[in-house]
């Protein structure tokens, strides 16, 4: 008894819970409109127009673009400018340090220091692509690779969460709407008992206490109901939000759920497959592209280039002010081909640093990735034991009903002849309820446990498959 109590509260809080997830929200169900699914359709229905799985394919889709703008480096670059200016034409002889203040010029140096201005201008094209990397920027495209594994990883993962998640709220909607036809039938039993009784108090054959108390086992009936009546609208608010569908009334239309359990088990997974060790393979590997990025940054940079160029300047080659609109256009071309190299000395250093990072956050990803296949494997084991635990409990569910309901008639008749209390029969109308909640939720704890099973495998699919192999009648 106390396992098939703690078995129904379970179901309760799974309930809260999803109530909880999906949103703070419950909308009202009277008077929209109904849709009936079955839970595959449920689950299809969710994957397609719940939002986190919306919002992971468009994460994918970005993470697949990056791969294109990392490839994009491989394409020559082609700088065009175009420049007009006026201003004087005092020079200095001497050298200038690289820097972003003071405004490069050329020419030569005037006798004396003048005020006036003259136009200038120049217009170029600089050709420039680095025919050889060390395979620098392919390690860049494979680093782009692996975060689009990873993301891919992730999407994955986010699917499996919303296909348990709307599992589970399915099976707790089947489990609260079977806890209120137990309800239901309860509070029939006992108010054609409460008749009963009160004929029998009435002609003196039962004393006043009788019905008082007949009539607070009815009372305590209808609360259960009333209860479980509750835990049924909130259960379907539960599942019509998740499925993207909160001024609809769900219902749930699977008989095969609610026969007898099934015998076998869908076919396994490896866990190294689960999205969730995926998810952690895919960081290790997104980790290793980092160090490869470091090991093919310490190369000399080629680049092969080419230039054409104009110039115009409102001064003549002798510092004369021409005057007028004179360097308005380039008038004197030039063009350059050459290979230019460079080569980060002693950024060696700091590529160390980093890749000693890199090296030890890769370390660290292996490590996770340990500990999630472990707690993977610690997890099906659960799945598996309370599996079997559900199964033993749902073998023995139908034979405790049975003895319930036969109790229940001979208590009733053993009253109706003076032989037995009604707290007797109010002990025996309990127990039936209760096995019978006990029965239906047996049967439905088997199918949420093979649920837990292939969820801590990582793919519901063969969960799913079973169930409809076994509505079509399959083996």
């Amino acid at each position: 008894m106390l396992t098939n109590c703690r078995t129904y509260l379970r179901w309760i809080a799974v309930t809260l819970v999803l109530c909880v997830l999906v949103g703070p929200t419950i909308l009202a169900q009277a008077g929209g409109a109904s849709k009936a699914l079955t839970l595959e359709q449920a689950v299809d229905f969710s994957l397609k127009n719940y939002p986190a799985v919306r919002a992971s394919l468009e994460r994918v889709g970005a993470a697949q673009a990056a791969i294109g703008l990392a490839q994009t480096n491989y394409l020559p670059r082609a700088d065009v400018v175009w420049q007009m200016n006026r201003a004087t034409d005092n020079n200095i002889t001497g050298l200038l340090l690289p820097q972003s203040i003071i405004a490069p010029i050329s020419g030569p140096v005037t006798v004396s220091l003048s005020n006036h201005s003259a136009w200038g201008s120049a217009a170029g094209l600089l050709f420039s692509w680095e025919p050889v990397d060390f395979g620098y920027r392919g390690a860049k495209v494979d680093a782009a690779r692996a975060v689009r594994d990873r993301v891919t990883a992730e999407a994955s993962l986010t699917r499996l969460d919303v296909a348990v998640a709307t599992v589970n709220a399915y099976l707790t909607m089947l489990a609260a709407q079977q806890t209120a036809h137990a309800a239901e039938a309860d509070v029939q039993r006992r108010e054609t008992f409460d008749k009963a009784v009160r004929v029998l108090v009435d002609n003196q054959l039962r004393a006043g206490a009788d019905a008082s108390r007949a009539d607070a086992e009815l009372a305590r009936a209808k609360v259960n109901l009333a209860r479980a009546r509750q835990l049924q609208k909130v259960s379907r608010a539960a599942l019509a939000d998740i499925l993207g569908l909160p001024d609809t009334s769900v219902e749930v239309q699977e008989s095969s759920l609610l026969g007898p359990p099934p015998d076998g088990s869908p076919h396994t997974t490896l866990l190294k497959n689960n999205p969730i060790a995926e998810v952690q393979h895919a960081r290790v590997e997104e980790a290793q592209a980092q160090i490869h990025i470091l090991d093919r940054s310490y190369y000399p940079k080629l680049y092969l280039q080419s230039s054409v160029y104009g110039r115009g300047s409102g001064w003549d080659p002798t510092g004369k002010f021409e005057g007028g609109t004179a360097g308005l256009g380039p008038d004197r071309s030039n063009w350059a081909v050459g290979l230019t190299v460079t080569f980060p000395a002693l950024d060696i250093f700091a590529i160390r640093s980093r890749k000693a990072v890199a090296s030890a956050n890769e370390r660290a990803e292996a490590a996770r990735y340990d500990q999630a296949l472990q707690d993977l494997t610690g997890q099906w084991r659960k799945a598996q034991a309370s599996l079997e635990g559900a199964r033993s409990v749902a073998e023995n569910t139908p034979q405790e009903l049975d003895a319930a309901r036969t109790t229940e008639n001979q208590v009733r008749a053993r009253y109706q002849s003076g032989l037995a209390t009604l707290v007797d029969v109010a002990d025996a109308q309990s127990l039936l309820v209760q096995a019978e909640t006990d029965d239906a939720l047996a049967r439905l704890a088997v199918w949420q446990n093979l649920a837990a099973v292939a969820a801590s495998e990582g793919d519901l699919q063969p969960f799913l498959q079973f169930l409809h192999d076994k509505t079509q009648g399959g083996p």
